[in-house]
């Protein structure tokens, strides 16, 4: 649409303006500067840059838009209701309102035509080089010579906040390092933030910073230049080699006559003076509000149109290709509906009792490897340390410019970036995202698991060392406290197997599960269960499971997880031999017994026995729900310490002889 006059272009530019300060305005609350600063690049986009279809926004080969300054909301739903997607003008009028679908942040899954959730600094960077990631995966996989079917860009808006959070150093690098050109990010430059001139924290060339990234580096002197930004997008566009970042100057709060280009546009609303004096300023009127002039509605029906007609043309070349590569055809429509087959549910190793004992990241290495050739989609990696994860996928090539078929991925020292690519990855879709690291690191990408979990996102987090069982490397490396605040993050499934068999089924959750998935892996070798003797493993499921029982009543139950499951085995048949009959539940994961039917739960813990007792090497948290005021934790509340791990757990009581006496004592 850039055959239209300009003083059309500034109507639609304003009404966008104004539909988002009269949102803000409504709900008094929100951010209306940078909406009315960066309104000409959303309209651009929108209008003319962006192939996509509003009546289908799950099409795949859509243009992806991340609005990475997700404080802005309001930019990105007007332009989703004047886009045609389902935003509707009550829904504008609804921002920030409990029921709506326009939150503060947009959030993925909530509001149609939202990529992925945004608005801690930093992440919507983060996730589109990812989604840009995820794309050159799938185009190095399925375009045949004569079908382009993945050919599109992904598109960021991202603000001074994103640019200096550490996160976007990170994954920049990540991006530049893996030539990722079909990524194009839009900075607004308006060098404002809440605390007032960004000069304040930020005074590195920002230009030279990304060149040094391996990026291609573009300036816009005026955002409201429409000819010179159309030209620098255009120009992105044609980079083969590297990601864009397009330094766009702006001005936060444009056309406001008394808080343009001042913080106090930033986080709070005009003001009802300010917004008629804006209004009156920009030509627009006065009296009206949510205003949407008809020839403006015009202009983004014939987008629309456009719209469905790239969708069709699309179509026609998907049928063609089916027929010729039907079954490359039928993959894709699987994995995009999120349908990864079960075919590799036979390809799981099988370990016995007479198998030698065994850590768990080495049996998830031997899972990984054994299920990925019946799962393409399943890729992934680690933060420098696939050594120690087991994350390396022995028959596979790794990822690189030069090969983007690649399914072992090199996210470097950078596991707060590795999370959000992650996802990335699954938001853009077709893919099982990996990734490993030490536990005691899992800290560094908290916000991105956090926000996997907010968006339901499928993702897997193979953390290794999980205890003080990796002995030497001392409290520093010692994730006491780790896998219970993993725990608390709502949506996020924490397993900590007990042994092979445990982690085998554990994997085969995480494969299935819509939502993120914590592997806790030792270091240490632990020795197989006796699954004739004992429960069967496939009782995983359940996520917690009587393990072994008595014969009528128990005296006691003692509820363990990962390594310290067999020393509580050992110390029930002492018990038992005591005459104290004693049950003993494994729980590798809280979440997942937590969800299960009240009668299941009864059934597992029986009101009436308050003997109980849990032993796992980290700290007591959560687990009092399951122990009572009458029970006792064997647990570490403090930090670790350096020593070899044997001894380690015996000076803070994680032994068989502990487990027994504090039984004991509760009798």
């Amino acid at each position: 649409m850039n055959n239209i006059s300009n003083e059309l272009m500034q109507k639609c530019i304003n009404t966008i303006r104004f539909l988002a300060v009269d949102g803000v305005q409504k709900a008094n609350s929100g951010h209306p500067g940078m909406p009315m600063g960066c309104a000409p690049i959303a309209h651009l986009l929108y209008s003319e840059i962006m192939k996509y279809n509003s009546a289908n926004p799950k099409w795949i080969n859509r243009d992806r838009f991340v609005l990475s300054a997700g404080h802005g909301s309001m930019l990105l739903y007007s332009m989703l209701h004047l886009a045609g997607y389902k935003v509707s003008i009550e829904d504008l009028q609804s921002f920030r309102q409990w029921g709506s679908i326009t939150p503060g942040h947009p959030e993925l899954g909530m509001t149609e035509g939202v990529e992925t959730t945004t608005g801690p600094l930093g992440q919507g960077v983060a996730s589109a080089i990812g989604m840009a990631t995820a794309y050159e995966v799938h185009r190095a996989r399925f375009n045949k010579p004569g079908f382009e079917l993945f050919n599109h860009k992904i598109y960021v808006i991202a603000s001074d906040g994103d640019l200096m959070e550490g996160i976007n150093h990170e994954v920049a690098a990540f991006a530049g390092h893996n030539k990722l050109s079909n990524l194009i990010v839009l900075y607004d430059s308006n060098n404002i933030s809440i605390e007032g001139d960004t000069d304040i924290a930020m005074t590195e060339n920002v230009a030279k910073r990304y060149e040094a990234y391996n990026w291609n580096v573009l300036k816009v002197s005026d955002v409201n230049d429409i000819e010179q930004l159309r030209g620098k997008i255009n120009e992105a566009q044609k980079e083969t080699v590297k990601p864009t970042l397009i330094i766009v100057k702006t001005k936060i709060g444009y056309g406001s006559p008394n808080k343009q280009g001042k913080e106090s546009s930033h986080g709070s609303p005009l003001g009802k003076e300010e917004v008629a004096l804006t209004k009156k300023n920009l030509n627009w009127p006065e009296d009206k509000f949510f205003y949407v002039p008809d020839e403006v509605k015009a202009v983004y029906d014939s987008v629309k149109k456009q719209g469905a007609e790239y969708e069709k043309q699309w179509n026609e070349i998907f049928e063609k290709y089916s027929k010729e590569y039907p079954e490359e055809a039928k993959e894709i429509k699987n994995i995009f509906s999120g349908n990864f087959g079960d075919g590799w549910i036979s390809k799981l190793p099988e370990y016995k009792t007479s198998d030698p004992a065994v850590a768990t990241r080495s049996v998830s290495g031997k899972v990984l490897n054994s299920i990925a050739p019946a799962i393409p989609a399943l890729m992934g990696g680690s933060a420098d340390l696939s050594p120690s994860n087991n994350t390396h996928l022995k028959d596979f090539t790794d990822f690189s410019p030069e090969n983007r078929a690649g399914r072992n991925f090199h996210f470097g020292v950078r596991e707060h970036g590795m999370g959000s690519i992650m996802n990335g990855m699954s938001a853009y879709g077709g893919i099982i995202p990996y990734g490993g690291t030490f536990m005691v690191f899992s800290d560094y990408m908290r916000p991105s698991i956090r926000l996997a979990a907010l968006s339901e996102l499928r993702a897997i987090y193979v953390f290794t060392h999980d205890s003080i069982g990796l002995g030497e490397d001392g409290p520093t490396h010692q994730p006491v406290e780790h896998v219970a605040s993993l725990r608390a993050i709502p949506g996020v499934k924490v397993f900590r197997p007990a042994d092979a068999t445990e982690t085998v089924q554990a994997w085969k959750y995480a494969i299935k599960c819509h939502g993120p998935v914590v592997l806790a892996l030792t270091r240490q070798n632990l020795p197989v269960i006796d699954r004739e003797k004992y429960a069967p493993a496939e009782m995983v499921e359940k996520g917690g499971y009587i393990l072994k029982d008595t014969i009528g009543k128990p005296d006691v139950i003692i509820v363990a997880t990962g390594s310290e499951v067999d020393m509580s085995l050992k110390a029930a048949d002492i018990l038992d031999a005591k005459g104290k009959k004693t049950r003993v539940v494994s729980m590798p994961c809280v979440e997942v017994f937590n969800s299960q039917p009240a009668e299941y739960k009864e059934k597992v813990f029986p009101s009436d026995i308050t003997r109980r007792i849990s032993v796992e090497a980290g700290i007591s948290m959560g687990w009092e729900k399951f122990v009572g005021l009458q029970g006792r934790c064997i647990a570490l509340d403090r930090f670790g310490a350096s020593a070899p791990y044997e001894i380690l757990y015996k000076e803070f009581g994680f032994t068989t002889e502990n487990i027994v006496k504090t039984a004991e004592e509760l009798f």
